[in-house]
């Protein structure tokens, strides 16, 4: 079951399986409500609910992998998207887990932003208006894959920005696509629109002072920019075209024609 709307990529990737792929006119958290009715209905096992703590707790992984590659020490700070709220809150819990089994040289110092799109803000909303209580809201962003309106796990995320001394924020549509080729551009990283979302996110952190320069930082991008391509159309002009011949490609590059 998934949102009408969702990107072509995400659903030729779903369909390659031979799954029985059915589109919901409506967002991920209609979706939800409705899979969980189904589930009730039929008696099935709903992969959202039911098998829920194997994808939450294996999220610690991503965790584990900052701390071993930083040399058995976690960052200054950890820009994370938010959707539902898991991945932010089980990065939180990884570092603390490996504090207290002793593979950390030193302490859990890390703050932990949580970033999100303008258009589904919920979790960054409740943090910059310092509550806990999550008010839920209507999607309408690009950033599809983190568009949780009602999140699950959204105090448990405003909590970890609180309990590390992090905070909250969030972009544009605009925005977004201007952080997606800022990284194409810069460090040869294509992402889909949550990554985005988190580069955004951190060049607005560093200009708020919330982010020093000097200090180390860590950016999660959670997705191949193959899986959003619809967000960058119109964005580029189509190859210029030449004959196979020499002469063809002097001509044009004589008129000064960006290639």
């Amino acid at each position: 079951f998934i949102p009408v709307g969702l990107e072509n990529g995400k659903i030729l990737g779903t369909n390659i399986y031979g799954t029985n792929l059915v589109a919901v006119d409506g967002s991920y958290d209609d979706v939800n409500r409705l899979c969980s009715e189904i589930a009730v209905h039929h008696k099935w096992a709903f992969v959202n609910i039911n098998i829920r703590p194997y994808y939450g707790d294996g999220s610690r992984s991503y965790g584990y992998e900052i701390a071993e590659q930083l040399g058995w020490k976690t960052p200054d700070n950890v820009i994370v998207p938010v959707a539902g709220s898991s991945l932010i809150t089980k990065i939180w819990k990884a570092f603390h887990e490996f504090e207290c089994l002793g593979l950390l040289d030193g302490k859990v110092n890390s703050k932990i932003f949580a970033a999100q799109a303008t258009g589904c803000s919920p979790v960054t909303t409740a943090i910059k208006n310092r509550t806990d209580v999550i008010t839920p809201v209507k999607p309408n962003t690009i950033a599809k894959s983190i568009a949780i309106g009602n999140p699950a796990d959204g105090y448990y995320g405003v909590k970890t920005t609180q309990d590390s001394g992090g905070y909250g924020e969030d972009i544009n549509d605009d925005e977004i696509v201007l952080a997606m080729k800022l990284l194409a551009e810069t460090e040869g990283i294509f992402t889909e629109t949550a990554g985005g979302v988190t580069v955004g996110v951190t060049k607005k952190l560093v200009q708020q002072g919330r982010i020093k320069q000097d200090e180390t930082t860590v950016i999660c991008i959670t997705g191949n920019g193959l899986k959003t391509v619809e967000a960058l159309n119109g964005q580029y002009a189509d190859p210029v075209t030449i004959e196979p011949k020499l002469n063809s490609f002097e001509e044009l590059y004589s008129n000064s024609v960006t290639v």
